[in-house]
């Protein structure tokens, strides 16, 4: 996946999570923070650098792309923002799904090994029977002419997601 799709999702959560009246000079902090959180679990990658290989339980889609793990990380976010003021349970509750989607989308693609949603307990990987988002080619293959194919197709799957983002409230 291009991570179009997991920004869009994270833009969406963060206006969900923030408060009825906030105007657009203060939506795009809770914005940019749900965008990280559901593009967290690609931090993974870095596991290369370090000789881990894309298949093993910490590769890329592995233990990171769980369901258990986004659980968690949905958990920390919502003791940080408590920390802040924040409500804890409001938080944990979209900070957790966010977070959870990334792995969900990424079995929604038609590349890679798919990913490990049930770990620890399998170390299997999993694809939705549909892949309607194309898999992104890594790195500067995402200029390419497939690269922006795939940017164009999450554009048109995920624009639903940025029109609730940006459109303009109602005061």
């Amino acid at each position: 996946m291009a991570s179009l799709g997991h920004v869009a999702l994270g833009m969406a959560a963060g206006r969900l999570w923030a408060p009825k009246g906030a105007s657009a000079r203060t939506l795009w902090k809770p914005m940019l923070a749900f965008s990280a959180l559901s593009m967290l679990p690609d931090a993974d990658v870095i596991g290369f650098r370090f000789g881990v290989e894309y298949g093993d339980e910490w590769g890329h889609r592995g233990a990171s792309h769980a369901l258990l793990f986004g659980l968690l990380l949905g958990l920390a976010a919502a003791g940080l923002a408590r920390l802040a003021g924040s409500p804890f349970a409001r938080t944990a509750a979209i900070a957790s799904v966010t977070a959870m989607s990334h792995g969900v989308l990424d079995a929604l693609t038609n590349g890679g090994l798919g990913a490990a949603l049930l770990w620890p307990f399998s170390q299997e990987r999993f694809f939705f029977p549909v892949h309607p988002i194309p898999v992104a080619p890594i790195g500067l293959g995402m200029l390419s002419q497939r690269g922006l194919l795939v940017l164009a197709v999450e554009l048109i799957l995920f624009s639903p997601f940025l029109l609730y983002a940006t459109f303009p409230r109602r005061r």
